[in-house]
């Protein structure tokens, strides 16, 4: 595995007899299979499903974490002096950035990349810089899941403990609180990672996961939680206190609306129609973010070279979403009026847009055996998306209603969903930076545009703007 850049020995399905990991005299002759957590040192048994909290009695897991302790000092004293290097030979430029004539210090923080976290920390780098939904959970008040003998310790969560012991929002809240603070060049999300594998169990062990699935949990899963109620505040009270949240902007979806419907809620009008009779079928959907195609007559295309053909633009994929289209024979039309399936057309129109508007660009595609990767270049403006033409009824939005401007790209470097490596190009404060882990530089508008984007993040614009449209 690797850990801040540098390899470490991983002891995953090495088998090590556990004599108390399970009650049982069966398993406590069974050879489980274990891996640690080179961040933790936390051990987890695969053949278990769980987390191991205690030892053989040869004290094998006490001796694999301190051999990786060991290795974990000499990397970081390397680490320490390659990074002085770094900083020395770089220029001032990639570190400090004038604003009106005055000096002021890069102070975004990484996240340092648990094994295979990439996928991770490419989302919350992108939702820490929109700013509405960041704020929100950075005001809610903190809840101590630790206290008493435990205060101040270590914890290794089980699945004896239930899941009542975590808080995916609680932990959400402390890594969004450890963002943009400047204490700190890098923040190791670890506890996060922890609730992660507890709620989510998709997400356990090791290997590359794909970011937009990752988020659409995350999202949910927050949603969920907040209407359950937070430490013992109701969700009706959190939502209360954020007057920003209205009424009139909430999108209901799975139950009552949160901050996560409010902010990335909107509704998609579905049109069926019968082919053979007329008949037309409307469905409205809730949605937190849209996936697109990637028209087939770009997917050829892997540079940004004029001379290959025309270029595959953002407009492109919204129009090959929206458009209208003839459903295949697997894909049939049950008529009510015709009492069987007939081939029928399909069209989404736009029936709501939401505060923050999430694009997903479908660059992994199944062909016969293999999960290929789209490798298009997609252009997209970074200023004054219109969204108007998409709309059900155009007519009844404002001039600057459908405008969108760019927070965050989410990026995958590679050619397959299982493997590569996921970065994020996001804008703060006015200034463009890419969240590369644990490594943040500033960056330009020239170099955000150059990016194959996988996920797109939009923030509805707020005052009024001579941007160019799209």
């Amino acid at each position: 595995r690797y850990v801040n850049g540098h390899a470490k020995k991983h002891y995953e399905d090495a088998q090590i007899p556990m004599t108390n990991h399970k009650k049982t005299e069966k398993q406590e002759k069974v050879q489980h299979t274990v891996c640690m957590d080179c961040s933790s040192y936390s051990t987890y048994c695969y053949r278990c499903d769980d987390f191991v909290v205690n030892d053989t009695k040869l004290g094998l897991v006490q001796k694999v974490r301190e051999h990786l302790q060991n290795l974990e000092n000499s990397a970081f004293t390397s680490d320490r002096h390659r990074k002085r290097k770094l900083l020395e030979n770089s220029s001032l430029n990639s570190k400090l950035l004038k604003v009106n004539g005055s000096t002021n210090a890069l102070c975004a923080t990484g996240l340092r990349n648990l094994g295979n976290t990439c996928f991770m920390n490419a989302i919350l780098q992108s939702l820490s810089n929109i700013q509405q939904f960041c704020c929100y959970f950075k005001e809610l008040p903190a809840v101590e899941l630790r206290n008493g003998k435990t205060a101040g310790r270590r914890t290794y969560h089980t699945r004896s403990q239930g899941d009542n012991n975590v808080s995916l929002v609680e932990e959400f809240r402390k890594t969004l609180c450890a963002l943009w603070q400047g204490s700190q060049t890098a923040f190791s999300p670890e506890s996060l990672f922890y609730v992660v594998w507890k709620i989510m169990p998709n997400f356990r062990g090791y290997q590359q996961q794909d970011a937009h699935e990752f988020m659409r949990y995350l999202l949910d899963h927050l949603h969920l939680e907040l209407q359950g109620g937070f430490n013992g505040v109701s969700r009706s009270v959190i939502l209360q206190e954020n007057a920003s949240l209205s009424a009139s902007n909430k999108c209901c979806i799975n139950g009552a609306s949160t901050v996560v419907t409010a902010i990335f809620g909107g509704i998609l009008q579905n049109e069926v129609n019968c082919l053979i009779c007329g008949t037309e079928s409307r469905k409205f959907d809730p949605f937190l973010d849209l996936s697109l195609d990637i028209p087939s007559q770009f997917r050829n295309k892997r540079t940004k070279n004029q001379e290959n053909g025309p270029m595959c633009t953002l407009r492109d994929c919204l129009r090959s979403f929206t458009d209208l289209e003839e459903l295949d024979e697997t894909e049939l039309y049950m008529c009510h009026k015709c009492k069987k399936k007939q081939k029928s057309t399909k069209k989404f129109w736009i029936q709501k847009l939401p505060k923050v508007l999430c694009l997903h660009l479908k660059r992994f595609h199944w062909t016969a055996y293999l999960r290929n990767k789209v490798d298009t270049y997609v252009e997209f403006p970074l200023r004054g998306l219109d969204m108007k033409c998409y709309l059900l009824e155009p007519e009844n939005s404002g001039p600057e209603s459908c405008l969108y401007d760019l927070a965050a790209v989410v990026v995958h470097h590679g050619s397959g969903v299982g493997s590569g490596h996921y970065t994020a190009y996001a804008a703060h404060e006015g200034r463009w930076f890419h969240f590369n882990d644990s490594t943040v530089t500033l960056t330009d508008e020239e170099t955000v545009v150059k990016a194959k984007a996988y996920i797109l993040f939009y923030v509805e614009r707020q005052a009024k703007s001579g941007s160019d449209k799209l």
